[in-house]
């Protein structure tokens, strides 16, 4: 099983990009977030053509998520089941290939001193709320996206000075290793324990970013332990960065035996 996920900064503007990584890479489950797009006007004959059944939930201009699939999915729900704001255009849940996939964008959170981080820390804990009601730390289940979180020092260029960030923040961090405790495993880091300079994200702002590896690893791919253990590779997608018109970020991979 070959699982990716992407932040797309727009779908429409990257899908002949995000389709020539299908035909190349083939992976059984590919998600996406930051689609930025109205469900009416998303690419799906794009996806179908290319051999995908895809799900997705999004509005314009901002947010939107979805999940392409070689087998179709079934038992697909959005967003947050709490009777409260749902936020369906950050959150997809599905069952496919033999595993839940919940794919999700994290909100950013902005500025510290703002709702809109306050949000995003919510946010997380409704997120492990709605693990806890669904699901147990023994089911095969992925959780994949753009969570807009750098959990440790190694995941960002330089932690001193963005040390007070919303996606390296100590309360963003402590939100997210709150629902990783639930029972989920980073992938990527069980593969690459330790290894620096490992990013997914390179902000457009900065001049030659991906050359001076300058980026944060904020895209990730968790699984329970029941999955986690049959990982057998783990990599990131730098040459996507570097093409006509990229994304800020990039392709994250993980392969399961």
């Amino acid at each position: 099983m070959k699982i990716a996920t992407f932040n797309a900064n727009s779908v429409r503007i990257r899908i002949a990009q995000i389709v020539r990584w299908l035909k190349r890479e083939s992976p059984d489950i590919l998600c996406l977030q930051e689609t930025k797009v109205q469900d009416a006007d998303f690419p799906a004959e794009a996806f179908r053509k290319a051999g995908y059944h895809v799900v997705f939930r999004g509005q314009k201009a901002y947010a939107g998520v979805a999940i392409a699939t070689r087998e179709e999915p079934r038992r697909i729900f959005f967003g947050i089941d709490d009777g409260k704001e749902p936020d369906e255009a950050r959150l997809i849940r599905l069952e496919a290939a033999g595993v839940t996939v919940i794919n999700t964008y994290v909100p950013q959170g902005r500025a510290i001193d703002t709702e809109h981080f306050q949000y995003k820390l919510d946010w997380l804990a409704r997120f492990r709320q709605m693990l806890e009601r669904h699901y147990t730390p023994e089911d095969p289940l992925v959780w994949c996206g753009d969570l807009n979180v750098a959990p440790e020092p190694i995941d960002i260029h330089d932690p001193k000075a963005n040390k007070e960030h919303v996606d390296f923040h100590p309360r963003a961090r402590a939100a997210l290793e709150a629902v990783r405790a639930w029972g989920l495993v980073d992938v990527f880091r069980i593969l690459h324990p330790g290894e620096p300079g490992q990013y997914t994200y390179w902000d457009y702002r900065v001049a030659d970013a991906v050359k001076r590896k300058i980026g944060w690893r904020v895209d990730h791919i968790f699984a329970t332990r029941a999955v986690a253990g049959k990982a057998t590779k783990s990599w990131i997608d730098v040459a996507a960065r570097k093409v006509k018109r990229p994304s800020d970020h990039t392709f994250l991979v993980a392969e399961f035996e």
